[in-house]
C-alpha cells in the first residue's frame, strides 16, 4: 500500500491511497490475539476521522473509508472485514495488484 501511495500522482489518487493505507492499519487493530483495546481503537479512529476531513478525497471512497474507520472502533473483525471489502471495491481504480493483494490478505486475516 505504501509503495502504491508513493507512486501515485499528488492529489486525489495519492490521498485516496493514503486513506486506504490508514484504514487498513486501523483494521489490523482488530485482529486477535493482538487486537488493540477499545480505548486505543477509539483514539485512533478519532484522529483518522479528523485527518480524513482535511484531505480531498472523492465522495464514494471517503464514505467507504469513514464507515471503515467507524466500524474499527467496535473491534468486530467480521464487520471490519466487510467494511474493508467495500473500501477495496470502491477504491479499485486506484489500487495496483500488490495493494489489492495486501487488502485481500488483511480481509482474510480478519475473517478468521
Amino acid at each position: 500500500m505504501a509503495v502504491a501511495a508513493g507512486r501515485a500522482a499528488i492529489g486525489g489518487p495519492r490521498e485516496v491511497l493514503l486513506g486506504v493505507l490508514l484504514g487498513a492499519r486501523l483494521a489490523a487493530g482488530a485482529i486477535a490475539p493482538h487486537a488493540l483495546t477499545v480505548a486505543q481503537r477509539r483514539a485512533r479512529a478519532d484522529a483518522a476521522r479528523h485527518w480524513l476531513g482535511t484531505i480531498a478525497i472523492p465522495g464514494a471512497p471517503k464514505i467507504a473509508l469513514t464507515r471503515l474507520i467507524d466500524i474499527t472502533v467496535s473491534g468486530n473483525a467480521e464487520a471490519v472485514a466487510a467494511a474493508l471489502a467495500k473500501v477495496t471495491d470502491v477504491t479499485a481504480p486506484y489500487l495496483d495488484r500488490a495493494a489489492r493483494s495486501e487488502l485481500d490478505s488483511l480481509r482474510l486475516a480478519l475473517a478468521l
